[in-house]
């Protein structure tokens, strides 16, 4: 799910991830992983981007993954052979802190062979470098903070600024999902309204998503548009049905709590209640 904001901030704020990770503005279209290989290796976490000069090929890492360096090795050499007077610039985002080595690994090496990309691991970033512009503000809770709870705040303070409503509204919800990786709901949940997050396209692709995967459409619809008007012990059953989809999916007991608004503690006993 991660992988998915983060997919969906680098299509729709183009500029201003290109501003962070090239140092000034660019125009860049995006770049379909087909483009490069009929059978691309993870699409889903993989973002392209291109420019008349320049292929800038992002990858968000929630965790250590072992094989990154290969993959980046294998899209360059995809990326000369579609483009071999294009510069191509490779950029690993890690999101989530941990002390593995792997997350410092910039390069490739076999034999003779030898590649080197960036790393960005986001809790190094000073905050205020994702504080400037609207589409960087969901890193600023994962960046470099002793109080993530303060920084939240104060992007919320920037999110209510926001003249677009539907830019605002997924905004927060881009926010408070990539939050949770640092933050108890709770806590998110005091700072952003639930109902804003159930109001923004971010959300609506989650649930979309899972539809794909063999949820209820018409409990998704329900849950997201506010269908569901029976009574409480109606949507608590909606909420119930919506939550054992998301775990057979394989969501975490977090992200299913945030989508539902369960508690965590009902999301493990229904967790239970399917591997019994």
């Amino acid at each position: 799910m991660y992988d998915n904001i983060c997919k969906y901030l680098a299509e729709n704020f183009k500029d201003d991830l290109a501003t962070w990770l090239l140092g000034s503005p660019m125009k860049l279209t995006e770049l379909s992983p087909t483009e490069l290989s009929n059978e691309p290796i993870r699409a889903d976490s993989l973002i392209l981007l291109q420019s008349d000069n320049l292929v800038l090929h992002i990858e968000f890492q929630t965790d250590p993954d072992d094989n990154i360096p290969f993959r980046m090795l294998d899209y360059r050499v995809r990326g000369y052979r579609l483009f071999p007077h294009k510069e191509m610039r490779q950029v690993v985002i890690y999101l989530r802190k941990t002390g593995s080595e792997l997350v410092h690994k910039n390069s490739f090496k076999l034999s003779n062979t030898y590649h080197d990309f960036e790393v960005i691991r986001l809790w190094e970033q000073p905050t205020e470098r994702f504080m400037s512009v609207p589409g960087l503000l969901p890193f600023a809770v994962l960046s470099q903070t002793k109080d993530p709870t303060i920084v939240l705040s104060q992007v919320a303070q920037a999110v209510a600024a926001i003249k677009d409503q539907q830019q605002q509204r997924d905004i927060a919800a881009a926010t408070s999902i990539l939050a949770g990786l640092v933050l108890d709901r709770n806590v998110i949940k005091k700072i952003f309204r639930s109902e804003m997050m159930r109001e923004s396209v971010i959300y609506q692709e989650i649930l979309e998503e899972g539809e794909a995967k063999g949820e209820a459409k018409g409990i998704a619809k329900g849950i997201v548009k506010g269908e569901a008007k029976g009574e409480a012990r109606g949507k608590a059953e909606t909420a119930r049905k919506v939550a054992l989809n998301l775990l057979g999916i394989g969501m975490s007991l977090e992200q299913v709590a945030q989508v539902t608004e369960l508690s965590i503690e009902q999301v493990r006993v229904l967790q239970q209640e399917i591997e019994s």
